[in-house]
């Protein structure tokens, strides 16, 4: 069994002590971790650390390659505008070699995609912000960028986080969960997250996460919204044989 995060946000948290936090999750899980960054997305959390949020692009690249020097045990040092790790050794050191893979977080943009490409050992997509089409087309771009960066295209994994799930047969409940819990907390339209996430029957949420598994998606990372482990529960009893059974028509 593989462990994951979501997001992991180094420039709101600090590409140091998240390299210390993640080396000792790795270690305590035996090397099975998989850290995931990104930027974020909210201009509140760089305020309240006092970083522009303009910044945050450049200040990615340069923490991604942080934790890396951070984790590599020959003592590499990354020097740029906004880190250095001159002078700093974090030990013990993770459990994996090279420390854990990192994937970044990426909605799918151009720009995204290409850092993912240059800079990751994987890509974690957003399951709000994706359907199966559009997550078709930023898998081919997303090709397209590993070639050129001379990647093993066979070798570079792909998931979904973010991937709110809800199961009931009652849809009053389903709709409750849509515009009282997640409309409100992702600002986004009702009819956009029914018809993107797992939210409603046992059906429904089969048909859409074997879509996404006709389409080349390896990991989903589900996120019960209530009842966390009586909904994890109904989804391998419910759902993951209406996935097996759609799977294989």
């Amino acid at each position: 069994m593989d462990l994951a995060t979501t997001v992991s946000l180094p420039i709101v948290r600090g590409p140091v002590p998240l390299a210390k936090s993640l080396g000792a999750i790795d270690r305590l899980s035996g090397g099975r971790l998989i850290a995931c960054v990104g930027p974020g997305s909210s201009a509140g959390d760089y305020a309240a650390v006092g970083i522009p949020f303009d910044e945050r692009w450049k200040r990615l690249d340069e923490a991604i390659q942080t934790l890396r020097a951070l984790w590599n045990r020959e003592g590499a040092v990354f020097r740029g505008s906004f880190y250095s790790t001159e002078g700093i050794m974090l030990e013990p050191f993770p459990a994996q070699k090279s420390g854990p893979p990192i994937w970044v977080g990426s909605w799918g943009s151009k720009a995204g995609l290409q850092r993912v490409a240059r800079l990751a050992d994987g890509w974690l997509a957003s399951g709000y912000n994706t359907t199966p089409e559009l997550f078709t087309k930023a898998w081919q771009q997303l090709h397209e960028f590993l070639v050129a960066e001379g990647k093993d295209l066979s070798s570079f994994p792909n998931a979904i986080a973010t991937m709110w799930v809800y199961i009931t047969e009652d849809e009053r409940d389903s709709e409750r969960m849509l515009s009282e819990v997640l409309a409100p907390a992702l600002n986004r339209p009702i009819a956009e997250l029914r018809e993107r996430l797992p939210i409603g029957s046992a059906q429904d949420c089969a048909e859409k996460l074997a879509a996404y598994q006709k389409v080349g998606v390896q990991r989903v990372y589900l996120w019960p919204l209530a009842d966390e482990l009586e909904q994890i529960k109904i989804f391998m009893r419910q759902v993951v044989p209406l996935i097996d059974r759609k799977i294989k028509t």
